[in-house]
């Protein structure tokens, strides 16, 4: 295993001037307006991960959010794309070029990543982010992200196989192998493997379009619209779809209804009829997460629904959410949605009238 900057290097790497040029037609569907969103994909893309960017982005959701994203598929190395142990393919009439247009550049899973990609491909990928384009990866894509440089200092994750690897190859790279994804500011975001992408995803649809338009794409993907916990839960056992331990499931349901409450440990186990230490060991098992970081994220999230839906002040709002005191809920907002009540507010509020794209979150300390 190799360590820093090496990699193993592809024989005979395909150039990306060997790609032919293909007869592009406008594709049908909804008129060019909207944040263009890119799937860069290489030799062969797996089929999963592509498709849940396809959910996500490209799928008309206006009645959600106008205008709703666009969305492409470009090919590095050409118009046909293999897909991952499919015995089928794709084709795309959009190529590199194509990547000047886009505000976000999705690379969803990397095929080879251990070998050096095209320096051309990379420089693309450079200029791309210093206009102000977002990289996405998913997975291995996380790897041809790092050849660029742009994950150097910033923290990253991968699939869980794979983050050893990452760390060993990019010691540059601050890698952290036990979440689901990464916001690293800045532009740059990474997930782990598969379904990661889809929480992924979701997050930049909820810094784009707020809270409730995140949630109403998850309910419409029949996917929970925030998971907690991270990828450690999934190495050994898999968190559950659904709650199935009756008692920790009606708690959850009655700590959503009582969330302006003080809430203990002590007395969310009391409603299951538990001691502390056997609630908090089943609620662990059933959730991937404490309970206490399981309410404090149900609380932030009922946060955000009142900002974007009501005019309640802010220490209003921190009293509908159990927060207390403004204060408190200012700071676990920041921490966990990355911006202040009253910049979300202004983005997402009732009287907000644009649909912003934030490349960094808004920093207001007046707030």
């Amino acid at each position: 295993m190799t360590s820093g900057r090496t990699a193993h290097v592809r024989k005979n790497p395909a150039k990306l001037s060997d790609v032919p040029s293909v007869q592009r037609s406008k594709p049908p569907g909804r008129e060019d307006r909207g944040h263009l969103v890119a799937a860069l994909v290489g030799a062969n893309v797996a089929a999963f991960e592509l498709g849940v960017a396809h959910e996500v982005f490209g799928l008309d959701r206006s009645e959600y959010a106008d205008p709703w994203y666009r969305f492409r598929v470009i090919g590095a190395f050409g118009s046909t794309i293999p897909v991952s142990g499919g015995g089928w393919s794709i084709t795309s009439p959009y190529t590199l070029d194509d990547l000047d247009q886009a505000g976000t550049i999705i690379v969803p899973v990397w095929p080879e990543p251990f070998a050096e990609a095209p320096p051309d491909l990379l420089d693309r990928l450079r200029s791309a982010h210093a206009r102000g384009a977002r990289l996405v990866s998913v997975c291995t894509g996380a790897f041809l992200l790092a050849q660029t440089g742009l994950l150097d200092g910033r923290q990253a994750t991968t699939h869980w196989m794979h983050a050893d690897n990452l760390a060993k190859r990019y010691p540059e790279i601050d890698v952290h192998p036990d979440v689901l994804f990464v916001d690293a500011g800045n532009g740059i975001f990474t997930s782990a493997g598969t379904a990661a992408g889809i929480d992924l995803c979701l997050h930049i649809v909820r810094l784009d379009h707020g809270a409730e338009v995140a949630n109403k794409v998850a309910r419409r993907m029949v996917v929970a619209p925030q998971r907690d916990g991270g990828q450690a839960q999934f190495v050994d056992s898999p968190l559950p779809d659904v709650c199935s331990d009756d008692p920790i499931a009606r708690v959850l349901d009655w700590a959503l209804e009582h969330l302006d409450q003080p809430l203990t440990v002590e007395d969310l186990a009391g409603r299951a009829l538990l001691s502390p230490r056997s609630f908090a060991r089943r609620f662990r098992a059933a959730t991937g997460t404490t309970p206490m970081q399981w309410l404090l994220r149900q609380r932030v999230l009922h946060a955000q629904r009142l900002l974007e839906t009501t005019d309640l002040a802010v220490e209003r709002v921190s009293q509908r959410c159990g927060f207390g005191t403004a204060t408190a809920l200012r700071v676990h907002f920041r921490r966990i949605v990355g911006t202040t009540p009253m910049a979300y507010r202004r983005t997402f509020g009732p009287d907000a009238d644009v649909v912003a794209f934030p490349r960094d979150p808004v920093d207001d300390v007046a707030s």
